[in-house]
């Protein structure tokens, strides 16, 4: 548990074990602990030096109070990482410098193969201080969204996450759940017709741009360093960015198709989100789907919205549902597949 401030596994046994007895001897200790006499010695004097435990002329040992000795040492761990993120942004500024006018391999590298593909896409985002950026498209190469574990630890962390989905990805098994579970972590996420690529990029920093499957049948990506080719692409981030249609899902239970009641005077969570996904462009057949829902109930649900907004086209929904707020801004009111809910 400490080893995060430096500790062996050995100091932490010998601790504890000092927190209930004090003015302990090394040699009960060990026979405590069944720990040979000489590993004791050495986590005694490792945890003397820390400031953690204190010894008496007579070579009895106490444990120092947790809050206090535990607290400085965690305050002098969280100061040396604060300088360590200031000698960071030196050692990048002096690389980019460094690179300036070097060759293009100084700036691509090569990354073949899925493992090696997930241990960068997930570095990337470790190396994040401020911004990730991500154009998601299907197939998922190295691992799919739901399994990024480096996004809930930059979060943590005050990194922001904006990504764009391609609209086809919207209708893979399972990830409205995981675009829920993002989008209530703070995650901005849009929608747009068709991506060029797959990206994903760390600040002005880092961009690893997967491609095609080598001949070997292995999959292959780069890994850009700041240079004119990643400046072309976070400049391509934004422009589709600025396009992109945002996606809004509210979350609703699992057992969806059973929730069939209707607001009074507003859409419902249930509602919400089939409003959200049709304007992303999914067609009423894929949004139920995604929805666990039958056509029929979605149909239905879309024609009490048509009646509780005084409206009789989905167009005209579309832009009664932005006015009112039940969704966000869109470019588009009309489903995929073009056709107006059924007539009340």
């Amino acid at each position: 548990m400490l080893d995060v401030l430096g500790l062996e596994p050995d100091d932490e046994r010998v601790y504890r074990a000092l927190l209930g007895r004090p003015d302990t001897r090394a040699s009960p200790l060990a026979d405590q602990l069944v720990l040979p006499q000489a590993d004791v010695d050495r986590a005694l004097s490792r945890l003397v030096g820390w400031g953690l435990v204190t010894r008496t002329a007579e070579e009895q040992f106490t444990a120092a109070p947790p809050a206090v000795a535990l607290g400085a040492l965690i305050s002098e761990r969280r100061d040396g990482l604060r300088m360590a993120e200031h000698a960071l942004v030196t050692f990048a500024e002096e690389h980019r410098a460094a690179m300036t006018g070097n060759s293009l391999s100084d700036l691509i590298e090569v990354v073949t193969g899925v493992d090696a593909i997930r241990h960068r896409f997930l570095q990337v985002q470790r190396a994040a201080r401020s911004q990730v950026r991500s154009f998601i498209t299907a197939p998922f190469v190295a691992l799919s969204p739901g399994e990024n574990t480096a996004e809930p630890a930059a979060i943590g962390r005050g990194v922001q996450f904006r990504a764009v989905l391609d609209r086809a990805v919207l209708g893979e098994p399972g990830i409205i759940d995981d675009a829920i579970e993002s989008l209530r972590k703070g995650v901005q996420l849009r929608v747009a017709d068709q991506l060029p690529m797959k990206l994903v990029l760390a600040d002005a920093d880092l961009c690893l741009v997967p491609l095609a499957v080598t001949p070997d049948g292995e999959p292959g990506a780069v890994l850009l360093h700041r240079s004119g080719l990643l400046d072309a692409l976070d400049a391509l981030f934004e422009t589709v960015w600025r396009t992109a249609h945002p996606l809004e899902l509210s979350e609703t239970g699992a057992d969806a198709e059973p929730a069939v009641e209707f607001g009074a005077t507003g859409p419902t969570d249930l509602d919400r989100k089939i409003l959200g996904l049709l304007l992303a462009g999914l067609t009423d057949q894929t949004a139920a789907a995604q929805l666990g829902l039958s056509p029929r109930t979605l149909h239905r649900r879309l024609r009490h919205l048509t009646d509780l907004a005084g409206v009789r086209t989905r167009m005209q929904l579309g832009g009664y549902a932005v006015r009112h707020g039940w969704v966000g801004p869109h470019r588009d009111c009309e489903g995929q597949d073009g056709s107006a809910p059924p007539s009340p």
